[in-house]
């Protein structure tokens, strides 16, 4: 049997909080290396280090069993904003991404949350293929473990480019943009939205977006920084 639109938006704004709640995570553990690197803790083994240890973290058995549903959010969520983007752009024509609120639908973000998204999409590939090839798919799959002091090296290569800071920077930004609508707008199709706290769950909403990418952008720079010795901890 079909699901009806307003079921999809459902589940669509469900698996997107749950992502937003993974990334509050991820960024924490990023972030851990930027209080390394004012500690004067980088490149310190797991329990000295503080990346180190978010790492030692995320190899966990807790993490390798929230992976696959990590994934599975991503394609449920994915598809339906396509399906939802689709039904909408055949329906209303220019209006690709329909809200209940006409105001907040003129807004950019919310025009154009499905080119936001494929964005934030690419640029999570493109992540993964730095970050999670390197450390979880290695033990993962070639049962090889990842020496703490590597994973601060894998921060400096990354960034370690001043063009691979601003394309992450770019990332962050598009990241930005579709938080800030996503949010208040999956509180809204779940129901806990109202006159009262529409407002409060978008501003909400903005600031967590905000920290975010804050924080996230605040670590690249960070990295950068360390890699080509203007701050002291460089492993390379």
């Amino acid at each position: 049997m079909a699901l009806s639109s307003i079921t999809k938006k459902l589940i669509m704004s469900i698996s997107g909080l749950f992502l937003i709640v993974f990334l509050l995570l991820h960024t924490t553990i990023n972030f851990f290396a930027v209080i390394d690197a004012i500690k004067g803790t980088w490149g310190a083994p797991a329990g000295e280090g503080w990346y180190a240890g978010g790492c030692w973290f995320m190899a966990t058995p807790v993490i390798d069993i929230m992976v696959p549903i990590l994934a599975l959010g991503f394609i449920v969520h994915i598809v339906y904003a396509g399906i939802l983007s689709y039904g909408n752009y055949k329906a209303r024509g220019e209006v690709r991404y329909a809200v209940a609120n006409k105001t907040k639908a003129e807004s950019w973000a919310s025009k154009n949350m499905l080119v936001l998204g494929v964005i934030v999409l690419g640029f999570v590939a493109f992540h993964m293929s730095h970050f999670w090839a390197e450390m979880q798919y290695v033990e993962w799959f070639k049962g090889e473990h990842v020496a703490p002091e590597s994973v601060y090296a894998l921060m400096e290569l990354t960034f370690g480019n001043i063009w691979m800071v601003i394309i992450y920077i770019i990332w962050f930004a598009a990241l930005w943009f579709h938080l800030t609508h996503g949010f208040w707008s999956a509180f809204q199709t779940i129901g806990w939205s109202n006159k009262v706290w529409e407002n409060r769950l978008m501003w909400a909403g903005k600031a967590l977006a905000t920290l975010l990418c804050v924080c996230l952008t605040i670590t690249a720079i960070v990295g950068y920084l360390v890699a080509n010795d203007v701050i002291p901890g460089g492993v390379l």
